[in-house]
């Protein structure tokens, strides 16, 4: 992997398990000696800000911008051409459109954007309109990288095209290493963010949802030929189950992280887990010198 530009995706198949609060650390650990840029593509929620110690209802700070997302499409109806014969309804395989009063109408939060209506229209009736689908932020830190990241807007689809937006975002940037935390899952975002990934640091927990969507998201790191780590988080809630999945794991284990009641404490006060004198804190640094050594 001797790459000057490096990507490193944290990725897990079930939420909560710890991705974003394992991505801030190394990108604070990884920047005391290289140039990184700190990429959230959970689209759907994102909160690796808050694990840097942002406030997200903080009124928008001068140096920070806003970007917009338009990567979605919608349907717009001439109902002067339009003769209601029916065909877009019967051809739209999400039931966005029905029939009502002899007229078409859309409901925009079952549309896909695929464009079969506009395709199947004898009449030439229906254009697809491009919409504002979500927004990209950039967030400067204190830590010396920048912050990107983006969501989607209630009621949007095309969360993995958001993502890609989001990863074009960070491209405009110089690194060394780009740390991006991916949304839980296997769904697209998550492929949008694992494409082009150097190495997946996988997470988990030890519980039976925990390791099953561990190996669902694995066959999507294998479908891309993505060498991969893991790191078990909560490790001591279950610690017979954290020992068959290290042995599973083999000479992919990187780490495990204790569970701590006193992490939630932290990062309500939007303190990064690497500003206090928790257990999880040395734990992380311990990921961290191994990772570099799996890096170099």
């Amino acid at each position: 992997m001797k790459k000057s530009k490096r990507k490193l995706v944290i990725a897990s198949g079930k939420g909560g398990v710890g991705k974003s609060m394992l991505c801030s650390a190394l990108a604070m650990l990884f920047a005391k000696t290289k140039k990184i840029v700190a990429v959230d593509c959970d689209a759907d929620a994102p909160n690796l800000a808050i694990w840097l110690g942002l406030d997200p209802s903080s009124a928008k700070r001068e140096r920070d911008k806003t970007i917009p997302v338009i990567a979605s499409a919608r349907p717009e109806i001439d109902y002067k051409k339009c003769n209601a014969c029916g065909l877009c309804v019967k051809n739209c395989r999400f039931h966005a459109l029905s029939l009502k009063n002899g007229r078409p109408r859309l409901n925009q939060f079952l549309c896909e954007g695929c464009g079969a209506c506009e395709v199947i229209c004898p009449q030439k009736a229906i254009k697809l309109k491009p919409v504002q689908n979500g927004e990209i932020k950039i967030l400067n830190l204190k830590y010396d990288f920048p912050l990107i990241s983006g969501n989607l807007f209630p009621g949007e689809s095309g969360s993995g095209k958001v993502v890609a937006e989001i990863k074009k975002q960070a491209e405009k940037f110089k690194y060394d290493l780009m740390l991006i935390d991916s949304a839980p899952g296997t769904g697209c975002p998550v492929i949008a963010s694992l494409q082009g990934a150097n190495l997946a640091i996988l997470i988990t927990e030890p519980t039976p949802s925990g390791f099953s969507d561990l190996k669902r998201v694995l066959e999507v790191v294998n479908h891309f030929n993505i060498p991969w780590s893991l790191v078990i988080n909560k490790w001591d809630i279950n610690p017979q189950l954290s020992s068959k999945m290290e042995k599973w794991t083999k000479s992919k284990f990187l780490g495990k992280i204790s569970y701590d009641k006193q992490i939630f404490k932290a990062i309500s006060n939007l303190t990064p887990i690497l500003e206090t004198n928790l257990k999880a804190k040395k734990e992380i640094e311990k990921i961290f010198n191994g990772l570099k050594l799996r890096l170099d």
